[in-house]
């Protein structure tokens, strides 16, 4: 398919780029957020096409409430209630920046319903769980590899996003503290720990990556370790470590913050090590822990099953 010229683009997706800088430069968004937000509004540019109500060309300040309307109720039809709210949210916030710098003076979606999101608790491991899996790597009769080793450590050691571990440099390692630096969201910095076990994989790794430069986990074509590719490895090591649960990376993030917060470590410590801007998010850990001690209660106790 051949490239669009700037004359082939609409003023939307003219629009659009402008956002994506805007994003990127005053901001301070990650690659990450930038392409879901492009995603997200090449996606609703699309349905105003295909809708035909503003032309082959729909222009952003022709927009008006009945046609965001009518894409969520699109939106509707097959897609989770999480999924249409984060999509409204980045209309949303495409006509803020049009409002912000006097290219319309409406934003269309702004009073448009936000879908009322299920309430769900993160998949938990528990500390035997996560154990298993971590050190599943090499179960499949193949060399156990240090570096499968090293990934799984370090993110149930420190509580990383996936993100925040792919993006990981040499410069970033510090063993003789014991520390990341970890560039989060927002392109905020902050400092992981790792524990011992951590430390020793990392170790071994090392001497056998060699390079003091460059990315810190490397794929076998030599270039950054990219977030498919860990999420393959968590899955497959869940597999074969034998734990019922169908757990992501992010699912070693929860069973960190949970298994702290079980041992007595408080919610400000456990937010900072997160990395999150508010408490609210981290005390979602609170009634997870809850859950699991209710359930553990409920298999060991004689007097707990109802009769």
């Amino acid at each position: 398919m051949a490239e669009k010229s700037p004359a082939d683009e609409s003023g939307f997706e003219r629009l659009v780029e402008g956002f994506m800088s805007y994003l990127a430069v005053e901001r301070n968004s990650s690659p990450h957020t930038r392409e879901a937000y492009r995603r997200d509004l090449a996606q609703f540019h699309a349905f105003l096409v295909e809708d035909g109500r503003y032309g082959e060309r729909p222009e952003a300040t022709e927009i008006d409430e009945a046609a965001v309307v009518s894409y969520v109720y699109w939106l509707y039809q097959g897609r989770r209630k999480i999924s249409i709210a984060r999509k409204l949210a980045s209309i949303r916030s495409f006509f803020r920046y049009l409002i912000r710098k006097g290219m319309t003076e409406r934003n269309p979606a702004e009073g448009v319903p936000t879908p009322k999101i299920e309430k769900y608790l993160p998949v938990v491991m528990s500390v035997e769980e996560a154990g298993s899996l971590v050190e599943a790597p090499g179960l499949n009769g193949k060399k156990r590899s240090v570096r499968d080793l090293a990934v799984l450590e370090v993110l149930y050691s420190s509580g990383i996003r996936v993100s925040e571990l792919t993006g990981l440099d040499m410069k970033d390692l510090a063993l003789p503290a014991g520390t990341i630096r970890v560039l989060g969201k927002g392109g905020k910095e902050r400092i992981a720990y790792l524990g011992g076990r951590a430390l020793s994989s990392l170790a071994a790794y090392l001497k056998e990556r060699g390079a003091l430069e460059g990315p810190l986990f490397m794929g076998r074509d030599g270039r950054r370790i990219t977030q498919r590719s860990v999420q393959r490895l968590v899955k497959e090591c869940a597999q074969l470590s034998g734990i019922s649960k169908d757990p992501t990376p992010h699912a070693l993030r929860h069973s960190f913050a949970t298994h702290l917060l079980d041992a007595g470590v408080d919610l400000r410590s456990i937010q900072e090590m997160l990395g999150h801007a508010k408490l609210s998010t981290t005390q979602r850990y609170t009634k997870v822990s809850m859950s699991s001690m209710m359930e553990a209660y409920d298999k060991a106790h004689p007097r707990a099953k109802k009769i």
